[in-house]
């Protein structure tokens, strides 16, 4: 489960991570009162589950009260990479000298947690990553042992701060950073998060280290031990994640333009990559499981196509449990009975496969064409995606 920067941050806080003073508004009125309480000047942040936030102009430096309600409300009106944006966070702003980047992360390659650490951060840290990947520090944490003293101190060392370099209350900078360090780990480890990450992690002006952002994601599996974060999951009916979580799917939101919709992890990831190959790019992971049944497939349509911003949708089922005619009928059940003006492929294999085509068949969904294999449903997928026109429906022989 991602958390919001402002959720983020309130776990930053319970966790002695130096935060700044922030206030939630959810409407132009609440920003003004909460930049009088804070004081002048204050940023104003869009709320959003995805990252871009700054490129997208969701992220504004105000010295007025009458440019904090005009950016809030430019910033409620926004839609982020197809995440709507329903509040603000008003925060203090300060003078920065320097943007650091760290993050501790579960890494599959490692086979555990990750700390890495960049003398670079800010909005292009992927762009550092790719042009100096020996600027980072990455060192695989063991879960047992937990974060290490040299571990901290190579971080200390890569940051290369000045000795003298020290906050308001005399407190030296390398210091702070390596408190920061050790708290991060505490958080990760103790809220079972699978990434815990500050970018930028700043020095201001004044010599403090402060985290000027927070991204937290939580293992979706330890909520039953985090009651308040459990609650906050079930309420956020309006996040995809969480809507796709109460139909009992598995669904990750990617940034691409064609929605994937398979049952089985192993299928859904390698249509996902076929995509790739193909030119194309998913907007989605969605796997229904095994033995969906109509109304799941309905749950799964709706949460895919909710953002908008889907161009093409690709339903590869094969039967085994699943059976292709429920699947055929909850794609009715959705196509019918709602104005889905996205081009639709179907690739329907196995278990009641000649059923399920005959359901589709009957149907005549305006829209929808049924493929007669995998590889010929991604090439439909990504054509659809790319031309208005909609999928050359020509089959390989």
């Amino acid at each position: 489960m991602d958390l919001l920067e402002h959720r983020g941050k309130s776990l930053f806080a319970g966790a002695g991570l130096p935060v700044l003073a922030s206030r939630l508004a959810l409407s132009p009125e609440e920003a003004q009162a909460a930049a009088g309480e804070l004081g002048l000047p204050v940023v104003v942040k869009a709320q959003a589950k995805t990252g871009g936030r700054g490129k997208a102009g969701g992220i504004r430096v105000c010295a007025t009260e009458v440019e904090v309600a005009s950016a809030t409300a430019d910033i409620l009106a926004m839609t982020i990479r197809g995440h709507g944006v329903s509040c603000v966070l008003v925060e203090e702003a300060v003078e920065i000298a320097r943007e650091l980047y760290l993050a501790i992360s579960s890494s599959r390659a490692q086979r555990g947690p990750l700390l890495i650490f960049s003398a670079e951060g800010g909005v292009d840290i992927e762009e550092v990553a790719r042009r100096h990947p020996a600027a980072l520090v990455r060192t695989p944490v063991d879960p047992l042992l937990g974060l290490c003293d040299y571990q901290v101190r190579d971080v200390v060392a890569a940051a290369a701060l000045d000795p003298e370099l020290a906050g308001p209350d005399g407190t030296p900078a390398k210091q702070s950073l390596g408190g920061v360090v050790r708290s991060l780990w505490r958080l990760y480890r103790d809220s079972d998060a699978t990434l815990c990450e500050i970018n930028p992690l700043v020095i201001t002006t004044f010599g403090e280290v402060v985290c000027l952002d927070s991204k937290v994601t939580i293992d979706d599996n330890a909520l039953y031990r985090h009651a308040e974060l459990k609650a906050e999951s079930d309420a956020g009916a309006e996040d995809r994640e969480a809507r796709a979580r109460k139909a009992g799917l598995a669904f990750v939101a990617l940034d691409g333009d064609i929605g994937v919709l398979g049952n089985g992890a192993g299928l859904v990831m390698s249509i996902i990559d076929q995509i790739a190959a193909a030119g194309g790019s998913a907007a989605d992971f969605c796997d229904l499981g095994g033995g969906a049944r109509a109304e799941v497939v309905a749950a799964a349509l709706d949460v895919i196509l909710s953002t908008g911003t889907v161009s093409a949708l690709l339903v590869s089922i094969f039967g085994g449990i699943t059976r292709c005619d429920e699947v055929a009928r909850g794609l009715v059940q959705v196509l019918g009975q709602s104005s889905v003006d996205v081009p639709v492929v179907v690739r329907l294999d196995g278990n009641a496969a000649f059923e399920g085509r005959a359901v589709l068949a009957e149907a005549r969904l305006p829209g929808l064409t049924v493929a007669a294999s995998a590889a010929e449903a991604v090439r439909l997928a990504v054509a659809a995606a790319a031309s208005p026109a909609g999928p050359d429906t020509r089959r390989e022989d």
